[in-house]
């Protein structure tokens, strides 16, 4: 009952993070840049996201442009792009799979196949975290770095924004799941390979006594 509910509890973390995962790689606010001027009435924010860079005034006014060309792109942002997706991809994967492989349900048949698809949920869970952890790193390293850079002006500088807290949960999240998965299944296998299932074969009353009178009748 408790690796059920253990069970139950990284089902609900990995549903948390792969819907953490999906909206990280589609807000638009990956980094952001705050130019109010002189003026605060005309303050500025500029974000920049996986797929969009957005701009947003104080006065209310919204408006995005779409990245069309790819190839355009940083390598970062392409690296990122193709992570999140597969993130994504896997942990849609593993919430199917582990549905199926839970003590909690009545689906995937025995127990040995249950097992074997709760362990393959929890590795999708675990790479699913950590493709969504690589671009996330990635993309803060490149926003410190040029925040840092004394040739790059004020006005180009950006910071890591909500987007990239949302990845960097999201991942946490999958990667604790994984691994609830994976060692919940692996410490049952384990047990019984190191508690095998005795079975003793001892020998019948009736063939006892059948060979004790064979052995008389030689006398």
């Amino acid at each position: 009952m408790a690796s059920a509910s253990l069970q139950f509890f990284a089902f609900i973390l990995a549903l948390f993070g792969a819907f953490g995962d999906i909206t990280a790689t589609l807000l638009p606010n990956w980094k952001v840049n705050a130019d109010v001027g002189s003026n605060i009435i005309t303050a500025i924010t500029q974000m920049q996201g996986l797929w969009m860079d957005c701009t947003w005034y104080s006065t209310g006014m919204f408006s995005c442009t779409l990245k069309y060309s790819v190839l355009s792109l940083p390598i970062y942002i392409q690296a990122a792009r193709t992570t999140m997706v597969l993130s994504c991809i896997l942990s849609a994967f593993g919430i199917c799979i582990t549905t199926v492989g839970m003590k909690c349900t009545k689906l995937g048949g025995d127990t040995d196949s249950k097992s074997h698809a709760c362990f393959a949920g929890g590795v999708c869970f675990i790479l699913a975290g950590i493709f969504g952890l690589v671009p996330t790193s990635w993309y803060t390293r490149e926003i410190i770095s040029n925040f840092l850079d004394q040739a790059i002006p004020e006005s180009s500088k950006h910071e890591p924004g909500g987007a990239v807290y949302t990845g960097f949960i999201s991942a946490g999240f999958l990667l604790i799941a994984g691994v609830i998965f994976c060692t919940s299944c692996f410490k049952k296998q384990q047990g019984a390979w190191i508690y095998p299932s005795k079975q003793h074969h001892f020998p019948s009353a009736e063939q006892e006594s059948n060979a004790g009178y064979n052995l008389q009748d030689y006398v």
